[in-house]
């Protein structure tokens, strides 16, 4: 038998051949040593077939294909009387890898990290890359502040040519930020300078931000926030010479030092404008917030930029370029900028382009726009289209671009894309009351109906106290101009007897109405409605001396015909999440003659936003309410305002603030007297919240924190006097200052998948003992 070993490796092949072999050809093909491996994978990966020539080039090209596999760590050819035999070693797989030591990480986590690195079951085990992931390992720790982490790497072997692979982790302590230094500083304190960094040393909420955490990546944005910082005092020289950060021989400590220079602040001595202005140049420098002998800031300038870009981009220059160029005076410190300009060309939208929205209609976006096709490009408009669609409220985000058109100078497409949120809701309200316990209700609505834009609901809720059944539809562009139309029909039954506190009463009342809304302005509209409705109401023996009164004037049902004007200014930069802009809502209320009652109301409501930070804003909400009788008659009882609750001063029971009626309460073993909530000619009520982005979730637009102080009441004097009662004793009258109630807490808001929830938790600040408390109060919903 004669064997001619033609080669053992690929690199070895060319250097190894001394003598030559005559070529054959390939009856047969065989692969030995194979265990786990397939021989038609071996086949496959083989660029050898029976029938072809064998020569030392083919085989050296054999050889390495099949090294490049990976599957092999050697691989051997010879032939025996013209069949060619393929031996290999298999390198062993890896049949089983287990973490041990892990909690900073979550096992599934890490094991996602070692397949990144080459390391999984089932696939060929290598050394190199074992250590790679090792590395891989150390680096996620690292990250997280784990710079004492130690990994024990064992490979044990397996039968059918198999290892499995157990990582053993000692995490270590967390190495903790110890001190910020700072070298090169003389006009800002070292503390001052530390509050404008993220990075910090360990305080009461490191454990939750983990800002005493180092982190490459935080302190690259440390050090430009502080370049800012610099900038926009006016230290145009200020540089960072270098960063050193050094850690404690026992891995838990980590100093660092910033060395940085100064220079001299700098003031501006002159503005010029120049280039290509198409607007008049007083109206350009109306734009500049840069003023000559003030103090240069980087901030001014670079919102003077976006100005003028933005003023010509209305009409139309959407690509234009304007480079504030300086000049510095070194020796008197100070510094000149020339703002040359150029517009480009002037560019028109060609198209807009709408995607996203698999339920909501193209042309209910489009109506929003401002923006026309076909007409200049404004910067405006578009901003003005965006802000439009996101109050809408069907839109979790909407995003527009706006690209140049292929091939073309002069167009652009608007490219919008919009995540739709639900907009119908089955919503449940729920609060825990001291004396109540739990208040529930329920109501069905679509904002947003077949994708039509239209409104529709259906409340169907029942309760202990609330018993309302109500459908109201609204279409909110019945003409192309926006006029809209609306149509509701109700039923409500408010019974008191089970509110404590509240002066016994119940009303049903059965009406309908048609409203109609004209838009005066970009965001303001006037609405207008007409109603009729007739109330019947029930007195009991405990009831008010006043609510009696009533029932014995006017009987015990009444017709009446509100008609309602309202106007309405909405400027928020979004429905769902405002960061900034205003709510305006005048609404009145009469009774138009012909009815049994004769009275007017009229509230003011108002909202701010105020952008304090990037992710912090300040809410501000206030709110007034007037009412009377005319021709001689009185505000009806059940049309008194009322405030407490969730939606007013959060801490007290629902409606249960203002002025209460001292009366006899008769049962059947004994009379007691009690004080009863029962509303008020007038309303005030103020609130102010600090809203912030949950901690670890602030790019999550769902969930919203806040803190917040609340105060109001309902009353019928501004003063306390004393006036005479029915009997002719003197009484005194609490006024606003005496019937006044605060509370402060905290609350969460979350548009979560299955709807709305609202929570929050109050104090009462300034309670009396006849007060009826509610310091937990929720809201959820279920969305669909």
């Amino acid at each position: 038998m004669k064997f001619t070993y033609l080669a053992a490796l690929a690199g070895v092949f060319y250097t190894t051949f001394s003598w030559a072999i005559d070529p054959f050809v390939v009856k047969d093909i065989r692969v030995e040593g194979i265990q786990r491996t397939e021989a038609g994978t071996v086949f496959s990966y083989l660029p050898i077939k029976v029938g072809d020539t064998l020569d030392e080039a083919k085989a050296t090209e054999a050889i390495k294909a099949l090294y490049a596999t990976g599957f092999f760590k050697d691989v051997r050819i010879k032939s025996e009387e013209g069949i060619l035999i393929v031996e290999i070693d298999e390198r062993p797989a890896i049949a089983q890898i287990s973490i041990n030591g892990a909690k900073e990480f979550e096992k599934d986590k890490l094991l996602e990290g070692l397949k990144q690195a080459g390391i999984s079951e089932s696939r060929i085990f290598s050394r190199s890359l074992l250590e790679r992931a090792e590395l891989e390992l150390k680096r996620q720790y690292i990250t997280r502040g784990k710079y004492a982490v130690k990994i024990t790497t064992t490979t044990t072997p397996l039968e059918r040519n198999r290892v499995a692979i157990n990582f053993d982790i000692y995490e270590g302590r967390t190495a903790r930020i110890k001190k910020i230094n700072f070298v090169g500083n003389e006009q800002f304190k070292d503390s001052e300078l530390r509050g404008q960094l993220v990075l910090r040393k360990p305080d009461i909420l490191s454990w939750f931000t983990k800002n005493d955490q180092y982190s490459k990546q935080k302190l690259a944005a440390d050090l430009e926030t502080l370049r800012s910082f610099y900038l926009d005092r006016g230290y145009l020289e200020f540089n960072i010479e270098s960063t050193q950060v050094s850690i404690t021989p026992d891995m838990k400590d980590i100093y660092i030092t910033i060395n940085l220079t100064e220079g001299p602040q700098y003031t501006v001595s002159d503005i010029k404008v120049a280039g290509d202005m198409l607007l008049p140049e007083e109206e350009i420098r109306k734009l500049i917030l840069l003023k000559s002998d003030k103090v240069f800031s980087r901030q001014k300038l670079t919102e003077s930029t976006k100005l003028i870009t933005d003023r010509l981009g209305d009409d139309g220059y959407a690509f234009a370029n304007i480079n504030a160029s300086p000049e510095l005076d070194h020796e008197n410190r100070k510094v000149a900028f020339t703002f040359f300009i150029d517009p480009g060309r002037r560019v028109y939208v060609r198209r807009i382009n709408i995607s996203g929205n698999d339920r909501t209609r193209d042309e209910v976006i489009r109506r929003e726009f401002r923006q026309m096709e076909g007409a200049w490009h404004s910067t405006k408009n578009i901003n003005n289209s965006k802000q439009r669609v996101d109050r809408l409220g069907y839109f979790n985000s909407v995003n527009i671009e706006t690209p140049a058109v292929a091939n073309k100078t002069d167009q652009v497409d608007i490219n919008v894309k919009v995540e739709e949120r639900p907009t119908g809701a089955i919503m449940f309200g729920a609060g825990y009351s001291d004396r109540q316990g739990i208040i529930l209700n329920a109501s069905v609505s679509q904002n947003n109906i077949f994708g039509t834009g239209n409104f529709f609901s259906l409340d169907a809720n029942r309760g202990a106290i609330n018993e309302t059944y109500a459908v109201s539809f609204t279409n909110p562009y019945f003409t192309v101009n926006g006029l809209s139309l609306g149509f509701d029909a109700y039923k409500r039954v408010l019974d008191t007897r089970k509110l404590p506190g509240f002066g016994e009463f119940k009303t049903d009342t059965i009406g309908a109405g048609i409203r109609v809304g004209v838009p005066i302005a970009e965001n303001d509209i006037v609405s207008l409605g007409l109603a009729a409705e007739n109330t019947t109401i029930d007195v009991f023996a405990n009831s008010p001396q006043r609510y009696r009164q009533f029932v014995e004037e006017f009987g015990k049902s009444t017709n009446n015909f509100p008609f309602t004007i309202s106007w309405a200014r909405d400027r928020r930069d979004s429905a769902i999440w405002p960061t900034s802009g205003t709510t305006h809502r005048l609404f009145g209320e009469v009774s138009v003659p012909g009815g049994d009652l004769n009275y007017y109301k009229a509230s003011y409501h108002q909202k701010w936003y105020f952008p304090l930070t990037d992710f912090l804003t300040l809410h501000i909400n206030t709110e007034f309410g007037y009412g009377d009788g005319y021709s001689g008659k009185d505000l009806p009882f059940f049309k008194n305002f009322f405030a407490g609750g969730n939606n007013s001063v959060r801490g007290y029971d629902l409606n249960s603030l203002g002025p209460r009626d001292d009366t006899i309460f008769s049962s059947t073993n004994s009379t007691a007297r009690r004080l009863l909530a029962v509303g008020a000619s007038k309303r005030v009520v103020g609130n102010i919240e600090l809203l912030f982005p949950v901690p670890f979730l602030k790019d999550d637009r769902s969930f919203r924190l806040s803190v917040f102080a609340d105060g109001g009441t309902t009353f019928n004097r501004f003063t306390s006097t004393t006036v005479l009662d029915a009997d002719g004793k003197l009484v005194r009258v609490d006024g606003l200052s005496d019937l006044m109630r605060y509370s402060a807490g905290i609350a969460l808001t979350w548009i979560s998948p299955m709807g709305p929830l609202k929570v929050s938790i109050a104090e009462p600040l300034n309670e009396k003992e006849s007060d009826n408390l509610q310091r937990f109060q929720f809201m959820f919903g279920q969305q669909f």
